[in-house]
């Protein structure tokens, strides 16, 4: 069965005004500056670079998400008849050539070239993880779209990768779709955190589209419907037998554990959703074993976060696998992150941006990655595109689009989570311990500083 973007569950006669409506007034002014001064779009190049300024709350490093639906976007937005004339019909437009309506936007496709990191990648703020080429009015177009996808994939992987780190042994379960802020999102929360290493999703789109595993145990109200607990699990279990995870706090927990004893190792487990989980599942986990019931795991759900996870792996509780919801598809502790798309070039001249301390370094730029003998980070060094690669690096951003077109393979999602999998074991272990800060320090070419420095002696008066 072919596995579609996620993207292709948004309308996509409408997917092109997924944006802020001052990209479409930039864009058609763009478009009637060019008409009136008889300039061809090709005549007006920008480069733009996505980057993050600063990590959200308890984040050491951040990894990269969300590429494929950014392609999708790029490849298949078109401004349809309805579009067209919605747009039209808009008072702010009315000085606009209706050569805009009528030929330019019916003709309108993405005509950009695009380097990316990899998803999966861990970067650091300052550093481009995307670079976008072309037309100024296609590659401002873009940015609205871009930013949101990647931002909320980036903030839930990179959550999901502190949840990966802390419990590499357990099964990771995201289980956050009805807490999520839309049902798209909860598709993108199951994506995001399966990129990081989770083994599967509660979002049953997810694993029709994208092939995540879905699965899922009861409700209480399942457990409520019936008279008796024990006339609820026989229910259950006469169903799906071997497959069946048993609901066990609805009432008394311990209890309801004796209750499950009764199918022996012939069910796959028992779900904790309340109460103290270390307790209540050292408790459990005994009643099991005292039964012969040593095959069955323990599933543990209730607004779990990471730190949460490590002091029950670190009490010892025996818990075999975590259902995380809330806090991962919210990004509760910091739900937002600080990705911004900036101008760093326009028709061949680097642009600088210095205003109230945030600075954007200009040009077009490469990051670089430098290992040490043992294969692990030792620090990144971002430099001007054209300049001399540092020896024994690696060049994060690759070419993906050539004037609109795909030049590099989209991988599957089950290789985008083998490429963070092996990627992560090259960060240090300091950067990936949830109490400390660990301060990176990218390293800036002398090159690329001395172009900086020039442009701000050229603005700053």
């Amino acid at each position: 069965m072919t596995r579609k973007s996620n993207s292709e569950l948004i309308n996509d006669t409408n997917l092109i005004l997924a944006t802020d409506f001052y990209q479409l007034t930039m864009g058609a002014a763009y478009y009637q500056y060019n008409l009136e001064n008889n300039r061809d779009e090709n005549e007006d190049i920008a480069v733009f670079e996505l980057f993050i300024r600063k990590y959200p709350k308890n984040r050491n490093y951040l990894i990269f998400a969300g590429l494929e639906q950014v392609i999708h976007y790029l490849l298949n937005a078109r401004f349809s008849e309805d579009t067209i004339n919605f747009l039209k019909s808009k008072d702010v437009f009315k000085k606009i050539d209706p050569r805009f309506f009528e030929e330019y936007l019916p003709n309108f496709k993405f005509k950009l070239d695009a380097w990316s990191m990899k998803e999966g990648t861990f970067f650091f703020p300052n550093e481009p993880i995307m670079r976008i080429q072309g037309p100024m009015f296609h590659a401002q177009l873009a940015e609205t779209y871009i930013l949101n996808v990647i931002n909320y994939q980036t903030i839930v992987a990179s959550k999901a990768s502190r949840i990966k780190s802390i419990a590499p042994d357990k099964i990771l379960l995201e289980f956050g779709t009805r807490r999520s802020h839309s049902p798209l999102a909860g598709v993108y929360a199951a994506r995001a955190s399966y990129i990081a290493g989770f083994n599967g999703t509660s979002n049953v789109i997810a694993d029709l589209e994208l092939g995540i595993n879905s699965s899922g145990t009861m409700a209480h109200s399942f457990i409520q419907k019936f008279e008796t607990e024990e006339e609820a699990f026989d229910a259950y279990y006469n169903i799906y037998g071997k497959d069946s995870i048993l609901l066990i706090d609805t009432y008394d927990t311990e209890k309801a554990a004796k209750k499950a004893c009764k199918y022996g190792n012939n069910i796959l487990g028992v779900r904790i959703d309340s109460g103290n989980l270390i307790e209540h599942s050292k408790k459990v986990r005994k009643i099991l074993d005292d039964n012969g019931c040593d095959k069955v795991i323990i599933v543990a759900s209730s607004d779990l976060n990471e730190y949460k996870i490590k002091k029950i792996i670190d009490d010892n509780a025996p818990i075999d696998a975590f259902g995380i919801g809330t806090e991962l598809a919210t990004s509760r502790d910091d739900p937002t992150i600080a990705g911004v798309y900036k101008l760093i070039e326009y028709n061949a001249q680097p642009k600088i941006k210095i205003s109230e301390e945030k600075l954007t370094y200009p040009g077009k730029k490469q990051i670089y990655r430098i290992y040490d003998g043992r294969g692990v980070f030792k620090e990144d060094i971002l430099m001007l595109d054209d300049d001399e690669a540092p020896p024994n690096s690696e060049a994060l951003l690759i070419p993906i689009m050539e004037k609109g077109n795909l030049i590099s393979k989209t991988p599957q999602l089950m290789e985008i989570q083998q490429h963070y999998l092996k990627n992560i074991k090259k960060l240090p272990g300091e950067y990936k311990t949830l109490d400390e800060n660990h301060v990176f320090k990218l390293k800036i070419s002398e090159k690329l500083s001395d172009l900086t420095n020039s442009l701000k002696k050229d603005y700053i008066f």
